[in-house]
């Protein structure tokens, strides 16, 4: 259910669940993970989802029963996203949902497609946020429209995520993963060791 493809240092990773909205297994973020965490070898990384929505973050089943909306995985899987030295490009394909935000906002660009929603519902399911997610949106987007999200619980287009900085660019479906090749060109062409000091410089 997560297909990697590595080709010339460009590492693709695709959530493969779209019967199911690409909602997340443990077993999934296991896989995830250990992927995240052997991608320090990858000179760029694009994350994607088959189908129309790119998750809709825990698998409602496993939730209920099995903890997994508390899982320390989530938590695991941004922190070793965040980690890696190469450009990393959230290509959202549709909508993303709950604890799937942290894998977008641990990615250095996000694009979407403009059909992509965007909402965190934890406050109305009584969770709490991964701890890294609010600080890294709060970075992009600012205290406010962060407590809009987590808070409010509001469900953003991709439009008001474009303006608010939520997402770099939008792209249309057909050219969605074309774009996050051509952003990460440069990255997998260049030397790792330029390549890691720029982003050692970038804040």
């Amino acid at each position: 259910m997560i297909e990697v493809d590595r080709k010339d240092g460009l590492w693709t990773v695709t959530l493969n669940r779209p019967e199911k909205a690409n909602s997340l297994t443990g077993e999934m973020l296991s896989d995830l993970v250990e992927i995240a965490a052997a991608a320090t070898e990858a000179r760029a990384l694009i994350l994607t989802g088959r189908g129309k929505v790119f998750s809709a973050g825990a698998d409602l089943e496993e939730a209920k029963t099995g903890g997994l909306a508390t899982s320390d995985l989530w938590e695991k899987l941004s922190g070793a996203i965040a980690a890696l030295p190469c450009l990393t490009v959230a290509a959202l394909n549709g909508t993303l949902a709950g604890g799937a935000n942290g894998m977008a906002l641990a990615c250095d660009l996000r694009i979407a497609v403009p059909s992509a929603k965007f909402f965190y519902p934890v406050m109305k399911l009584g969770f709490r946020p991964q701890p890294s997610d609010p600080k890294r949106m709060a970075a992009l987007i600012g205290p406010a429209r962060t407590r809009l999200i987590l808070m409010a619980g509001q469900k953003i287009t991709a439009q008001e995520a474009y303006a608010f900085g939520l997402v770099d660019r939008i792209v249309e479906p057909d050219a969605l993963m074309q774009t996050a090749r051509d952003l990460v060109v440069d990255s997998v062409a260049a030397d790792p060791a330029i390549a890691k000091a720029i982003a050692e410089l970038c804040p």
